[in-house]
């Protein structure tokens, strides 16, 4: 076993970023006010939150009116999907379009809104895990309400053709909401570029705390709350606000912009190195997703012949924290619906492992890794 475990499994969550830790602290021990209350400790807090929510928005070119703080990215992604829909699906039905790729926290959002009576196209994508904007507009009708793609894939880091997407919807009355919780903090990301009307986005895949995360709403557009209790983010998600968690975030996503530029280039380093150090170790593997319109942190290959789950653990064994398919469906036999979109239910689909980089991340670390699959595959008798 490799002498310190080595973490390559960012895209399912990432270590908090020292700084933001840090600007945390103070509001779970000195400034605790509820944000709602008019006293000074509230004020003193709320002061925290319409700074948070200001940055928050500046990052991804929005206003501050437009920011719905939630507990996560798939709350946000429920909010948008189930919520706008059941605020305005007509007496006569609903359509959404969306893809069969997309994360859990949308597709099963879409299955509820299902088995109340919504129609949903699922839009299938290429080999590469690219959706078109072609598909969308043939799948366009009269009472399509939204529209759901994410911005760029959890499984291979694909990103989708959001923009292209948009303006087909130009001129169709269709809310545009996407997915960017890979997205934010890892590439630029500005709703207005995009042309979205709602996007979604959690703070632990970009250094902030778990249990926190934002949706923008474009202004003008009205959700049916999924929560009931008090009035609190203009009325769209009751509950007091998770002060700490939304300074957190705001902290850590101005780093992680901050630092973007020297963060892909460690990335390409990374990817350079994984795939170098593989060749020349004589690993059979294919790459899975779109190399050339993808986040350079995102890397994932299939190992013919291998057992997915045997592979896994022995890379554990070896100290190398990497996944299959979604960690929100670890341990799960199935093949992932991700690659199984693009590739079918075959062995390419079961024998597949993501590496992920983040902060911290070394070409060394890489290097290691790559020897631990060698290791592994020859122990599996696979090589």
């Amino acid at each position: 076993m490799v002498k310190q475990p080595i973490y390559l499994d960012h895209a399912a969550t990432t270590p908090v970023h020292p700084d933001a830790c840090e600007a945390m602290i103070q509001y779970m021990t000195e400034v605790f006010g509820n944000p709602s209350s008019v006293h000074h400790f509230g004020r003193e807090t709320r002061k925290a939150l319409d700074e948070g929510r200001t940055a928050i928005a500046r990052a991804i070119g929005a206003s501050p009116d437009e920011i719905v703080f939630t507990g996560g990215g798939t709350e946000a992604d429920n909010l948008a999907v189930i919520g706008y829909v059941q605020k305005h699906r007509k007496p006569g039905g609903a359509h959404v379009i969306s893809c069969a790729t997309e994360h859990h926290g949308v597709l099963h959002a879409l299955e509820e809104l299902e088995r109340d009576g919504v129609d949903v196209t699922y839009l299938p994508v290429d080999e590469k895990g690219n959706v078109s904007a072609a598909a969308v507009q043939d799948e366009l009708r009269d009472d399509t309400v939204l529209v759901s793609i994410m911005t760029a894939n959890n499984e291979t880091g694909t990103i989708q053709p959001i923009r292209a997407i948009s303006e087909v919807l130009a001129d169709h009355a269709a809310v545009f909401h996407t997915d960017a919780v890979q997205a934010v903090g890892k590439m630029p990301v500005n709703v207005e570029s995009l042309g979205v009307d709602m996007l979604a986005s959690s703070a632990h895949k970009f250094n902030g705390p778990n249990g926190i995360g934002f949706l923008y709403v474009r202004r003008g557009i009205t959700l049916k709350p999924l929560l009931h209790g008090g009035s609190q983010e203009s009325r769209r998600r009751a509950g007091t606000e998770n002060t700490a968690g939304i300074v957190g975030m705001k902290t850590a996503l101005e780093r992680s912009l901050s630092e973007l530029s020297d963060r892909e280039e460690t990335y390409r380093l990374c990817r350079r190195t994984l795939l170098e150090a593989l060749d020349e170790s004589g690993v059979d593997y294919l790459q899975n997703g779109d190399p050339e319109n993808g986040l350079l942190q995102v890397m994932n290959l299939s190992f013919p012949g291998a057992d997915v789950e045997q592979l896994l653990m022995n890379l554990d064994l070896e100290g190398i924290a990497v996944s299959s398919g979604s960690a929100c469906t670890a341990g799960s036999v199935e093949p992932s619906h991700v690659l199984t979109a693009m590739h079918g239910d075959t062995d390419r689909s079961r024998a597949a492992i993501r590496f992920s980089f983040g902060l911290g991340t070394t070409g060394d670390d890489v290097q290691k890794a790559a020897t631990a699959v060698d290791k592994s595959l020859a122990r599996m008798k696979v090589k």
